[in-house]
């Protein structure tokens, strides 16, 4: 057996049980706490946003602060992730309660919400796969959750993203990514939430920012992945294209290269919006930013986070294509304990680190 092989079946099974578990904390967090009065971002930038992460966050108060604290930020957009699995954990058996509690919480507190979905139940995905494998065959029973979450959440949102990072075999089931396959699914996935909701945008691609490999084993560019969706014909399945910009070591202002991963490759896969004249729809960054961890090569220093972090909301201003920009990833309910940690605006605790008092005083005016 492979090493591959050998790391599916021995740790993969152990989703079925997180996901179980995740369901009954979903229903025991979703008791009653107070929404509080109807609440305004007071902002100066109405694009700024940051990526939540609050799928795993059963506590009702946590929420509402994590929420809160946004709001005090001056960031007005969220981008948050509804797990499939953890809603319908069984097929045509759907729990709602967590994910009520996060939509009225953000509606609450001003924020606009971009849903994000996907993680694959077990009933949906073959024995012994990874979350983020979804043959053709259940391609309809995901389309019915996405109309079913629009239907639900009904003008309370301001996006839903269809997939993440299609465009990487790690989320592509640890298969060949496929552009045609994808496009099946967002066709199937618009046609059920237009129905439900015709007037919610619908968010295409979440495209991961690479190079991709010479054979495509680990991944294929976003440029390249973004033109192969145009030619299996994804223009009229989506209203706004979602990608990811990360900054890595380069500065925001750093210009765009098709062989360089930084912040402004943004505008490579506008260039490709409008060569296939699809102009007329808007980018949304739903994940970006710098890693300031002191060990990491890829990282920068904190104050060089800060800078460009603040820069890159400037810039969203300056782009009229862009929507929104939600930086990753606001906070964690526990310690990742590796690099991932040090993304974060505030701890697990709730401390605000540097990031977020120098944000809140650019975003607010301070």
């Amino acid at each position: 057996m492979s090493r591959k092989a050998l790391l599916i079946h021995l740790i993969y099974p152990l989703f079925g049980i997180l996901v179980i578990l995740g369901g009954v904390l979903w229903s025991r967090g979703a008791t009653q706490t107070p929404l509080g009065p109807q609440q305004h971002v007071d902002t100066t930038n109405p694009k700024a946003g940051v990526h939540t992460r609050l799928e795993n966050e059963v506590e009702p108060w946590k929420i509402k602060r994590t929420l809160a604290m946004v709001r005090e930020m001056g960031a007005p957009w969220i981008v948050e992730y509804f797990p499939w699995a953890f809603i319908e954990p069984r097929p045509g058996v759907r729990q709602w309660e967590h994910a009520d509690l996060v939509v009225k919480h953000a509606n609450r507190q001003g924020l606009k919400v971009i849903a994000r979905l996907g993680f694959v139940p077990e009933w949906a995905r073959p024995r012994d796969s990874v979350n983020t494998h979804l043959d053709p065959e259940y391609y309809d029973a995901f389309a019915n959750y996405a109309g079913a979450f629009a239907q639900r959440y009904r003008g309370q949102l301001a996006g839903i993203i269809i997939w993440n990072e299609p465009n990487l075999s790690l989320e592509w089931g640890y298969r060949q990514v496929d552009a045609n396959a994808y496009v099946d699914l967002l066709r199937l996935s618009s046609e059920a939430i237009r129905a439900a909701d015709p007037d919610v945008p619908i968010l295409a691609g979440a495209l991961a920012p690479t190079l991709g490999d010479p054979n495509g084993e680990l991944g294929v560019s976003d440029l390249a992945y973004l033109q192969s969706m145009y030619d299996a014909g994804a223009a009229p399945y989506f209203d706004a294209l979602a990608v990811h910009a990360y900054g890595l070591t380069y500065a925001p202002d750093d210009p765009p290269a098709p062989e360089v991963i930084n912040f402004r490759r943004v505008e490579l896969l506008r260039e490709i919006m409008l060569a296939n004249d699809d102009g007329r729809k808007p980018i949304h960054i739903t994940e970006a930013g710098w890693n300031d961890h002191p060990r990491w090569t890829r990282a920068v220093r904190p104050a060089q986070r800060i800078r460009y972090t603040i820069r890159a909301y400037e810039m969203a201003l300056d782009w009229p294509w862009l929507a929104s920009l939600s930086m990753w990833a606001f906070r964690y309910p526990w310690p990742e304990r590796n690099i991932r940690d040090y993304y974060t605006f505030v701890t697990p605790d709730f401390q605000p680190k540097p990031i977020y008092l120098e944000v809140k005083k650019a975003l607010r005016g301070e």
